[in-house]
Parts: C-alpha cells; structure tokens; sequence
C-alpha cells in the first residue's frame, strides 16, 4: 500500500478559523483525512502553526500557503512510499522542513499528513485506528478530565484560572462516568444561574464561562455540584500561570504573588477541595518556581506540565533530570508528527511520569485524539466540556472503541 497522492484543504474550526485538512489516496484504492486543530492558549515553545498573515482574509489566519505547502513541498518526497512504515514518513516530513520549530513549511500541514497517513493505513490493513497505533504498548480506556467551568483565554478572562475540570472516579465504563459528567455540568449551570451569574452561552471548550468574584469561588461551585449529584468525582484544574504572569510574580487577583505565594493558596485548595491534579501552576519558563512547586505539592496531587513542555522531548527531558513536575500534557499540534507524540509519552512513561493526551480549544470533528489516547495506554483525555460536536465526535469514538472493539488482554 503505497502513496499515491496527498492533497490539502482549508476548512473551519470549532472557532470559525481557518485549519487544515489533508487527505491521502493510496495505490490500492484507499482514501483518509485528517483535521488538526489549533490552540488559543498556546506555548511560546510549541511547534509553528504557519498562517498567512493576509489582514483580507480571516483577518490573517487562513492556511492556504500551509496548503500549498503540503501538495506542492510536502507530499512529493512521499509519493511511492509504504504508508504503514510511520516513523520513515515522519522523519521525510522533518527533514523536508528542515527548520526549528517547523517554522518554514508549518506544524499545522505537517500533522495533517502524518495523521492523514496513519488513518489510511490503518484503513487498508482494515484495522481500527487505535489498533494500528498501539504498536508494542499495552492499550487502555482512558478516563475523561472533563472541562465544566472556563476563564483565562477560554473564556474572555473573566477569572484568570483556565479550566476547573471534574474527574469520575469507579465508575464501571465510560457511558456511567459520562452520565455522571452530564449530571454536574447541568447541575453547575443551575448553581451559578442561582448566583445570579449570567449564562449566555458556552466557552471555547463548551465548560461555563461565568462572571466569579474569585477562582476560588470556581472550585467551591464543582465541588458543591458534586454533592448536589451525589457523584464520585475528583476537581482538576488548569491555572495556565504563563498568562498572569508578569515582571517575575503572578498578577492573580489584584495580587502578586511568587512561586512559593502559588504553591500555599493550591496547596490550601489541594486540601479544601479535593483537587488530585493540576496543570500549569507556573509560568513556561519558571523552571527554579516549578522546581520549588514540585518539591513541595508533588507528593500530594499531579503536577502537569503544558506550556512547560508542550509535548516536546528535549523539554521534558529537562524536567525528568531536574525533578520537575510529575506529569505532561500530550498535544499532537505542539511537536506536529505523530512519531514525535508518541516518544513524548513513551519518555515519561518510562521516568514514570504520567501522560494526558488533551485537544486543543480550537478543535475539529476528526475523532482520532480519542484513538490516540486508547493506543498509547495514557489512561487520561482532557478533551473539553460534554458539549459542542467537536467534542463530542471524540467521546462519541471512545463509546464506541469501547462497546464494540476494545477486548483488554
């Protein structure tokens, strides 16, 4: 099963903005696409997400020269190649770029063809894409980090905390866990309507995006609609620091605080509230304050590292020396090979940090995330809220790898 053509499309995302779509024929007949998506809160270190930069089209942000470069730079190193031999495509994809960062030819058409590769070769050996994915690991059902109330960037920083996320705990399959899911975030709705909080729509990952007094009034409004469900569930949270942080303190609330002032108040909230992970507590590059957190909440709850690695091995194998947080978010946008994903989380399942394989907030209906996250056995998705249809294209694909293909060994 050879590459015979790869060709390109400028289309939506769950913004209105534009992405990518690359779609793979192969010499037997075979035909898949794939869509990337696009962060809004995203790392200065993330691989290069190549716009246009037209202020008369999409104010900038269309991808068409990302387009042109997969069919006209990209796709004809690969024509004539095996399509299930991934990691020689990825490397012909790197190469062809050449450049730090992805920056010449983009992350974004980069991904789309690895993706787009992967899917049609799963396709034609007419194996679920999980399945073909899964390589030498053991594949597990992940558990859902599910987004119910938004600020920071995803909502109009109208706090500056980034997502306070639920995490079902014991439920027996993923239909429970979600039904339980369902029922806080209903039930959240109701208790910030009841708070007199305007509720006129959705954040960018379909979590609330309310007007709070605090970030602490946040977690206490989870926590309640838990107890008010009577659901088993523990509080995540996504403080994003690298956006408040400013001069070398973090701006939180008309106070500037130090990584030491960070780690008391999430300490306090660790206790208070039953908070068993968090992610970006500290600024990107606050490697001495990610040091410091580590050291003294690391024990105690997860500490996931986002913009501090943003899915990058040299990166993470700095804080693997250095003994800094405990565990990586996984984004496939950030590094732009699926080859390159997967040793980001084989390298920190091997220094026993944990992975979370997480969409982005400016997401698509492509569902393989989901596929992703059953193949590298992460045991962990943080795809947004249980509303809008580009996540619910992925939790709907692990409902059904669940109920029909996944037999565990």
């Amino acid at each position: 099963m050879k590459i015979q053509r790869i060709r390109a499309l400028e289309i939506l995302d769950s913004r209105g903005n534009p992405t990518l779509q690359a779609e793979v024929l192969l010499t037997d007949g075979t035909r898949a696409s794939a869509q990337v998506p696009s962060g809004a809160s995203t790392g200065r270190h993330e691989a290069v997400e190549l716009r246009d930069s037209d202020s008369h089209r999409h104010e900038g942000k269309g991808v068409l020269r990302a387009a042109g470069n997969i069919e006209a730079i990209l796709a004809p190193p690969l024509l004539g190649l095996d399509a299930t031999n991934q990691a020689l495509i990825d490397r012909y994809l790197i190469e062809t770029d050449a450049s730090e960062g992805k920056s010449r030819l983009g992350a974004n058409a980069i991904l789309a063809i690895s993706c787009a590769v992967a899917r049609a070769a799963a396709k034609s050996l007419h194996l679920p894409l999980w399945k073909y994915l899964t390589g030498n690991r053991t594949p597990s059902l992940p558990v859902p980090m599910v987004n119910i109330i938004s600020g920071g960037l995803h909502a109009g920083r109208n706090i500056e905390f980034q997502d306070f996320l639920v995490i079902p705990r014991g439920y027996n399959d993923l239909s429970s866990a979600l039904e339980a899911i369902v029922r806080v975030h209903r039930a959240t709705g109701k208790l910030l309507a009841a708070r007199g909080c305007t509720l006129t729509g959705v954040a960018d990952e379909g979590g609330w995006g309310p007007h709070l007094r605090s970030n602490e009034e946040a977690a206490a409004i989870l926590r309640e609609a838990t107890a008010v469900t009577n659901t088993t569930m523990d509080i995540a949270l996504d403080v994003a620091a690298t956006h408040f942080f400013h001069d070398g303190q973090y701006a939180l609330e008309g106070q500037h605080l130090s990584a030491n002032d960070m780690a008391e108040l999430l300490g306090n909230w660790v206790r208070k509230y039953g908070i068993t992970s968090i992610e970006d507590p500290l600024a990107e590059d606050d490697w001495q304050g990610w040091k410091t957190i580590t050291d003294r909440l690391g024990s105690s709850v997860r500490l996931v590292g986002d913009d501090l690695f943003v899915t990058n091995l040299t990166r993470l194998n700095r804080g693997i020396h250095e003994g800094i947080a405990t565990a990586v978010l996984v984004k496939m946008n950030q590094i732009g090979t699926l080859t390159e994903t997967f040793a980001v989380i084989d390298r920190a399942r091997e220094a026993g940090y944990s992975a979370v394989i997480s969409a982005r907030s400016g997401e698509t209906e492509d569902s393989l995330l989901a596929d992703l996250a059953v193949a590298s056995g992460a045991g962990q998705i943080k795809i947004g809220s249980i509303t809008r249809s580009e996540r619910l294209a992925k939790y709907n694909r692990l409902l059904e790898i669940e109920k029909w293909e996944f037999t565990p060994d």
